[in-house]
C-alpha cells in the first residue's frame, strides 16, 4: 500500500480544512507514491523518532505535532527541526501531522481525554462556524429521488444525529437548448418548460468537491444548475475541546487522584479547591486556556487543559476549578487513539506505538 492510502483515510476523519489557520498539517516531509511498510504514531516527531522508525522499519511517522511549524530557508542542521528533517529524507522517512484538525473533530484528541476520566455524555466546549454550506439545485421530478439520493451518499443531508435531511419545493424551470447541446428533455431552439424539484442539502465544507462530483453524475441534465452558499451555522461535532459528566458526582479530591493516575501525574497545577462535588468536566488538550469563559459558561465545574500562565489562573475567579496537568501529559494518549485508528482500518498492516517519551520538560520531585 502507498502512504497515500493512509493519508486518504485519516482525511476522512480529521480533513486538513478543520486545521487551525495558524497550524501546519498533512504530508511534510516524504512522497505520498512511496509504498509504505511500516507505520510509527507518534506525538512529536524529533531526531529519535526518526531513529526508532529507522531501527523498527517504518517508512511513514504519523505525528501530532507538526515538526515545520514556521517558514524554513535553509536546511544545514543548526537546529533539531532542522536535523530532524535532515535526518527522514536521508532514510526515506515520510512525517505526515495530524494537528489541530484532530483536534477539531468530536473523535479526536479531547474525546481520547474524556475516555480516560470516564466522562460521559460528551459534546464539542466550542462548536466552529463556518464549516457548513448550502447546496441548492433543481432535478426533473421524476430524478429527484436518485439526485437526492446521491447527495446524500456523497456526506450531504447530515444535520446533528439526523441524515437525510431536505428542503423539496415543486416549481416550473425553462430553457433553451442551443445548436450543439444534447438536451435531456426538450428540443434544440425551442423554449422547453419542465416541472421541476429545488432541492436543498446542508453538508460539511470538507466534502464540496465530492458533492459536486456526486451530484453531476447523479443528474441527468448536460448542464446542472446548483448553487453553494457559505452558513455561519456551528457545527456541534466540530470545534474545540470537550465537556462532558461523570455518571455521579465525586470530589475534587477523587478528581484529581483519577486525573494523577490515568494521565500518570506526579503534580497537577491548579486553581483553589472550591469544596463542591463535582459532575461536569471540561477539557481540552494542549493550551486551551482560551476556552476558559466557554468552560465556565456551560456549567463545567472543573476545566482541565494545559499550558496555562501564572495570571491566566487569576480568570478562573472562584467560578471554576481549573487544572493544568502539562502539555505532553494532556495528549499523551493520541499516539493510542491515532494507532486504534490506523489499526481498525488496516488491520493487517505494522502499525506501531513509539517507545520513545518525547516530552521535554522534566520535573525534580
Amino acid at each position: 500500500m502507498k502512504i497515500k492510502e493512509f493519508i486518504k483515510y485519516l482525511e476522512t476523519i480529521a480533513p486538513l480544512s478543520l486545521q487551525e489557520s495558524y497550524d501546519n498539517c498533512g504530508l511534510l516531509v516524504g512522497n505520498s507514491e512511496t509504498e509504505c511498510i511500516g507505520i510509527l504514531t507518534t506525538l512529536d516527531a524529533t531526531e529519535a523518532i526518526i531513529d526508532e522508525a529507522v531501527n523498527r522499519k517504518c517508512n511513514l511517522i504519523i505525528a501530532h505535532h507538526p515538526i515545520i511549524f514556521r517558514g524554513i530557508k535553509k536546511l544545514n542542521g543548526k537546529n533539531y527541526v532542522e536535523r530532524t528533517i535532515i535526518s527522514a529524507i536521508k532514510n526515506d522517512i515520510a512525517i505526515y501531522a495530524i494537528h489541530t484538525n484532530l483536534d477539531n473533530v468530536l473523535e479526536g484528541v479531547n474525546k481520547k481525554i474524556a475516555e480516560k476520566l470516564g466522562l460521559i455524555n460528551c459534546t464539542t466546549l466550542l462548536p466552529k462556524a463556518g464549516t457548513l454550506q448550502k447546496l441548492v439545485t433543481f432535478s426533473p421530478i421524476k430524478n429527484a429521488n436518485t439526485v437526492r439520493d446521491a447527495l446524500f451518499a456523497a456526506g450531504a443531508g447530515a444535520i446533528g444525529k439526523y441524515d437525510e435531511c431536505s428542503f423539496n419545493l415543486e416549481g416550473s424551470g425553462t430553457f433553451k437548448a442551443n445548436e450543439g447541446s444534447h438536451p435531456y428533455v426538450g428540443e434544440i431552439g425551442e423554449r422547453h418548460l419542465e416541472n421541476e424539484v429545488r432541492i436543498e442539502v446542508v453538508f460539511p465544507s470538507f466534502l464540496q468537491h465530492k458533492i459536486i462530483h456526486s451530484l453531476k453524475t447523479a443528474h441527468p441534465y448536460e448542464e446542472v444548475a446548483y448553487y453553494i452558499q457559505a452558513l455561519e451555522n456551528r457545527q456541534d461535532n466540530i470545534g474545540s475541546g470537550l465537556i462532558g459528566e461523570f455518571p455521579a458526582k465525586i470530589t475534587e479530591t477523587q478528581l484529581f487522584n483519577n486525573i494523577r493516575t490515568a494521565f500518570h501525574l506526579s503534580l497537577i497545577k491548579h486553581t483553589p479547591f472550591l469544596n463542591k462535588p463535582v459532575k461536569k468536566i471540561a477539557v481540552c488538550g494542549g493550551a486551551g486556556i482560551f476556552l476558559l469563559p466557554d468552560a465556565i459558561a456551560a456549567g463545567a465545574q472543573v476545566y482541565i487543559t494545559s499550558d496555562i500562565k501564572y495570571h491566566e489562573f487569576f480568570d478562573s475567579e472562584g467560578k471554576i476549578l481549573l487544572a493544568d496537568i502539562g502539555h505532553y501529559e494532556s495528549e499523551q494518549f493520541t499516539i493510542e487513539l491515532l494507532t486504534e485508528l490506523l489499526q481498525q482500518k488496516f488491520p493487517n498492516f505494522a502499525v506501531l506505538k513509539t517507545e520513545v517519551n518525547t516530552n521535554p520538560v522534566n520535573y525534580f520531585i
